[in-house]
C-alpha cells in the first residue's frame, strides 16, 4: 500500500483502488527499501548468532550419512581435514548456510512486503498462490536427498571402494608361530571411563572401529582401515561441498511442476503437446537423473527419475487447473440440395 492509500483508510476500503492514482515517491521507495533491507539484516544476524553456537551440532548432522555409510562398512566413523582451518571454514559454511535457510522466510518477506507495493492484484494474487507451493515443493526435494538419495549415493561409493581387493601377488603369506600367542585386546562398545584408566590401557572401541590407549591421561585413538586395495578417506570440506550441491540442484529439480504450469499458463505450448511428448521427455528426464545423481544405475532412475516424472505429470495438472478444456471442431452438416 503507497503513503498516501495508508493515510486515507476509504482508499484501502475502496475495491475499486487503483495504484496508479496514488504513487509514492522515489524517496518513499528507496527509504522503504532501506528499511526493509535492515529488517531483514537483523533477522539474518539472529538466525547466525544461532547456527553459530549449534554450529559443530549442524556439521555433525551433515556428515550423519556419510558416518552411517562407514559404520556399516566396518569403517570408523571419521573425516579428515587435510588444510589448516579446513574445519573451521566448514564451521563457517554451514553456519552461514544454516541462518540463511532459517531467516529466508523473513527475508523473502521482507523483498515481498516492498516488491508488492508496485504489482497489481492480479500479480500480487499469483505470486501468493505459488509461493507457498514452490517452498514446500523446494524443502521436500531437499528432505528427498537427505534421506533417500544421500545415503544410497554414499553407500554406493564407500562400497565400492573397500570391495576393491588387494592383488593375488602382492599379499602376504600367513606364518604361524606355535611357540607364540597373539595378544588379547578386550573390545568395547564405547568408551571407556578415563578416570578408570591407567597409563598404558589397550582396549578397542567397536562403535567406532578405533584402538584407544590411554597415555599420560588422555586417550589417543588409532582408526582401523579394511584389508583392500583402497583406503577411503574423506575429506570434510569435499564432502560438504558435495552435500550442499544435492541439496541445491534436488531442491531446483522439484521446481519442475512450477516450470511446466507456467509455460502452460503463458501459453508458450499446449498441455496436448506435453502430453503427446511423454516419451521424449522421459527419455530426458532419465538422462538428467543420471548426469546430476551420482551412483549406481538403480540411484540414477529410481531416486530421481521416477520422483520428476511424478513432478512433470502434476504440472501440467497444474498448468491446466482451471482452463475449460478446447470444444472440438464440429464439421458443417452436409447440404442436401448441394
Amino acid at each position: 500500500m503507497t503513503a498516501e492509500a495508508e493515510s486515507n483508510p476509504s482508499v484501502s476500503k475502496n475495491k475499486s483502488f487503483d495504484p496508479e492514482e496514488y504513487r509514492m515517491s522515489i524517496g518513499d521507495h528507496l527509504e522503504d527499501l532501506r528499511w526493509r533491507l535492515m529488517l531483514g539484516l537483523l533477522g539474518f544476524v539472529v538466525a547466525l548468532a544461532v547456527c553459530l553456537f549449534y554450529g559443530n551440532t549442524v556439521v555433525a548432522f551433515f556428515c550423519r550419512p556419510l558416518l552411517m555409510a562407514l559404520k556399516a562398512n566396518g569403517l570408523p566413523p571419521t573425516t579428515y581435514d587435510r588444510q589448516l582451518g579446513g574445519s573451521f571454514m566448514v564451521y563457517m559454511q554451514i553456519s552461514l548456510i544454516s541462518a540463511a535457510s532459517i531467516a529466508s522466510p523473513w527475508l523473502v518477506y521482507q523483498l515481498w512486503m516492498f516488491v508488492a507495493l508496485g504489482l497489481y492484484r492480479h500479480e500480487r494474487k499469483w505470486v501468493t498462490r505459488y509461493a507457498p507451493l514452490s517452498i514446500s515443493l523446494l524443502i521436500a526435494g531437499m528432505l528427498f536427498v537427505y534421506f533417500l538419495v544421500l545415503p544410497w549415493t554414499i553407500q554406493f561409493f564407500v562400497g565400492w571402494t573397500t570391495d576393491v581387493p588387494i592383488p593375488v601377488y602382492y599379499s602376504g603369506k600367513t606364518v604361524v608361530h606355535p611357540t607364540t600367542r597373539p595378544a588379547n585386546i578386550p573390545f568395547f562398545d564405547g568408551d571407556l571411563d578415563p578416570k578408570t584408566l591407567k597409563n598404558g590401557d589397550l582396549y578397542y572401541n567397536s562403535l567406532e572401529g578405533k584402538l584407544n590407549f590411554m597415555v599420560n591421561g588422555v586417550i589417543k585413538s588409532i582408526p582401523f582401515a579394511p584389508k583392500s586395495l583402497v583406503v577411503p578417506q574423506y575429506d570434510l570440506g569435499d564432502y560438504i561441498d558435495l552435500v550442499v550441491m544435492m541439496l541445491l540442484t534436488f531442491g531446483l529439480a522439484f521446481q519442475l511442476p512450477l516450470v511446466i504450469a507456467a509455460i502452460l499458463k503463458i501459453g508458450i505450448v499446449e498441455a496436448a503437446a506435453l502430453r503427446k511428448a511423454r516419451r521424449y521427455v522421459y527419455f530426458v528426464l532419465l538422462l538428467v537423473a543420471a548426469v546430476i545423481t551420482p551412483g549406481d544405475v538403480i540411484t540414477a532412475t529410481i531416486a530421481l527419475m521416477f520422483p520428476l516424472i511424478g513432478l512433470y505429470e502434476f504440472g501440467i495438472i497444474l498448468g491446466t487447473k482451471g482452463k475449460k478444456a478446447e470444444p472440438e471442431p464440429v464439421e458443417a452438416a452436409e447440404n442436401p440440395h448441394d
